[in-house]
């Protein structure tokens, strides 16, 4: 899960925030010298409990009549952020507003697919 961070990152200067979530386990990190910063405390928290809420609704309801579900995209007010289901989890990544958003989702989609983690 580490290298896959590190790869996320590594697709654009535009990201921000990198977090996943599998397994029970969560690991995550912030590009350094980024302005507008939640808590990290407040972080794990969203990584533990709203962002895997917040995909068994979306998914519930995506299954039923919409054929399913790829991601979400939350535009906070500072960033925007990815939110995608793997196997036993989620990928989480803040991404600079200014930031070419649909490009980026699409490298990180493919980096996730390709590295085995996607169901």
């Amino acid at each position: 899960m580490e290298a896959l961070k590190n790869q996320i990152f590594s697709l654009s200067g535009g990201i921000r925030y990198v977090a996943i979530y599998a397994n029970d386990k969560l690991i995550s990190g912030e590009k350094p010298s980024i302005q507008n910063t939640s808590s990290s405390e407040s972080d794990k928290y969203e990584e533990l409990i709203v962002n895997p809420t917040l995909l068994k609704l979306v998914i519930q309801r995506g299954n039923i009549d919409c054929g399913g579900v790829e991601y979400v995209i939350i535009k906070y007010g500072f960033f925007f952020e990815f939110l995608m289901p793997i196997k036993n989890g989620h990928v989480s990544v803040g991404i600079e507003q200014l930031s070419n958003i649909m490009e980026i989702i699409n490298k990180i989609q493919d980096l996730v697919k390709a590295e085995g983690f996607y169901d």
